[in-house]
């Protein structure tokens, strides 16, 4: 029962929170943190307990629920979604704690909405059931909506209803495939499921069938990565939700498109994976280098972090379909990297925002001498994000870029290139507003960090510079994941790889870094 009390504690505090007045809004505030706060420590139990030499699925709980159509409630954690379920119950509380002064109105509603946000992603992670994976892919789009819609910036409505849609034209069509998969595994087996490790221990014949469903899902997948060039919802969605909802958005739901291409497109759909894999990595490329080249011009601050959200998700896709040990170990943790990364970095700008209600870059200058704390977290989170050794983003850059070296030399150099240019805007960002001369009056009385900011800050430094060091701690969770899955779709694909060429799975994998 450990996974499900994690996954609906914070829906049971929305409920719980639903029946006190409106008119507490102390008693929202801190009783949704600590609903999050309880919900992150009953995850911390999962890590400590979760074998990492051990491949299969660990925690697992199955009971029937609509048996006579094959559907059963069954959740399960490996060492892929393990890293993904503390990570969304670690940003949590930052993000409701971030939001303790941005948010004005409504707190009743926000918290509540917040916290059932909590619940639809924890069950995408948890989720062994196709049909119950399907409830929370859906399920967390609405409270996404709202918190974009209702508490975002001028142009709101305009980029929810953008987002939702373009969400919702991905979701009905791999609606639609796992309906068919369904379908064909009752026709060839006599027994009809949507049980994912029952499905994919049966392999779709290759063909057009197993092709078509793999498009499926990968355009809800490739939509919510986003992957070039179905991104264009991003900026919008970033800009104009606030500071909370942009640090779940880019901490968490952009890892939901990376987390099903590893969890249903690779083991369900081996051939078609491997014939597609080279669309896929070109595609990484291009928005490696495109999402970095538009950051370098952006005017406002906050489109340039999202932006280079596109540029760095690339790298986790490029690592995917690597489909070698490293490529796919470093994807993973860079699914992490840029969780607490970008995070922080919309975390920083929100609350500079706050302190002058612009995020134009031209409207800053010479910070350090005004908000030195500030100014060094900025520092230290910027050279996270563009991959300084010792920090947690080169290590899983350079393992995404090993695996890619080994299948294509050519795509990986371009790919690397991604790394420069993210140094350009990144540094060119910290430079035109941490140094120089104070330009604008109204920066000069500007506050420097209070303790509550602190508090939101430090964990996340701390996991930067842990993982930097010592990245055995949590490549050491998913290594046996990795292995299994690279084998599972090795075993199971009749089709030569076209132009990656075939990948080499190491015995007794252990990443560079070790």
């Amino acid at each position: 029962m450990r996974l499900t009390a994690v996954t609906f504690l914070p829906a049971v505090g929305a409920l719980v929170l639903l029946l006190v007045p409106r008119r507490v809004v102390s008693v929202f505030k801190v009783g949704g943190l600590v609903v999050t706060l309880v919900t992150l420590l009953l995850s911390v139990p999962l890590y400590v307990g979760f074998d990492g030499r051990v491949g299969d699925f660990q925690f697992e709980e199955i009971r029937p629920w609509m048996p006579s159509f094959g559907i059963s409630y069954r959740l399960g954690v490996d060492g892929i979604s393990l890293l993904l379920v503390l990570l969304t119950t670690f940003l949590t509380p930052v993000a409701l704690a971030s939001a303790w002064h941005a948010i004005e109105d409504r707190w009743k509603e926000f918290v509540v909405t917040m916290l059932i946000l909590e619940t639809g992603m924890l069950g995408v992670f948890v989720s062994l059931d196709l049909f119950l994976f399907y409830v929370f892919w859906e399920a967390m789009l609405i409270p996404m909506y709202f918190v974009i819609g209702v508490w975002g910036g001028a142009n709101r409505i305009y980029a929810a209803i953008k987002f939702v849609l373009y969400t919702m034209v991905g979701s009905v069509l791999m609606l639609v495939a796992i309906l068919m998969l369904y379908a064909q595994h009752g026709a060839a087996t006599g027994t009809y499921t949507f049980d994912l490790l029952t499905l994919t221990r049966w392999v779709v014949p290759p063909g057009l069938a197993q092709d078509l469903m793999f498009l499926a899902f990968a355009l809800a997948f490739a939509i919510k990565v986003p992957l070039f060039p179905f991104h264009t919802w991003l900026p919008d969605a970033h800009v104009e939700a606030p500071t909370a909802g942009s640090v779940i958005l880019a901490g968490v739901l952009l890892k939901m498109g990376t987390y099903g291409f590893l969890r249903f497109c690779l083991p369900l759909f081996p051939d078609a994976s491997l014939v597609f894999g080279p669309l896929m990595v070109a595609l990484a490329v291009i928005g490696i280098v495109y999402g970095a080249w538009v950051s370098i011009v952006q005017p406002d601050m906050k489109k340039l972090v999202a932006y280079s959200s596109v540029s760095h998700l690339g790298f986790v896709m490029l690592g995917i379909f690597t489909l070698t040990p490293q490529g796919l170990v470093g994807g993973v943790l860079q699914m992490v990297n840029h969780g607490l990364s970008t995070g922080a970095l919309f975390l920083l700008v929100g609350m500079i925002y706050e302190r002058r209600h612009t995020r134009l870059i031209a409207d800053f200058g010479g910070l350090w001498s005004v908000v030195p704390a500030f100014s060094a977290l900025f520092l230290v989170v910027v050279l996270s994000s563009l991959g300084l050794p010792g920090l947690n983003g080169f290590v899983g850059e350079f393992l995404v870029l090993v695996g890619a070296f080994q299948t294509n030399p050519w795509l990986a150099a371009l790919a690397t290139s991604g790394i420069i240019f993210a140094a350009v805007y990144l540094l060119w960002l910290y430079q035109r507003v941490i140094f120089g001369a104070v330009t604008h009056e109204a920066n000069r009385g500007l506050r420097d960090l209070s303790p509550r900011e602190w508090a939101l800050l430090a964990p996340i430094v701390v996991l930067i510079v842990w993982i930097g060091v010592y990245p055995t701690a949590f490549t050491g969770k998913t290594e046996a994941t990795i292995e299994a899955l690279i084998a599972q779709v090795q075993a199971k694909a009749n089709v030569q790889r076209i132009s990656l060429g075939p990948p080499t799975v190491a015995p007794g994998l252990r990443t560079p870094m070790e």
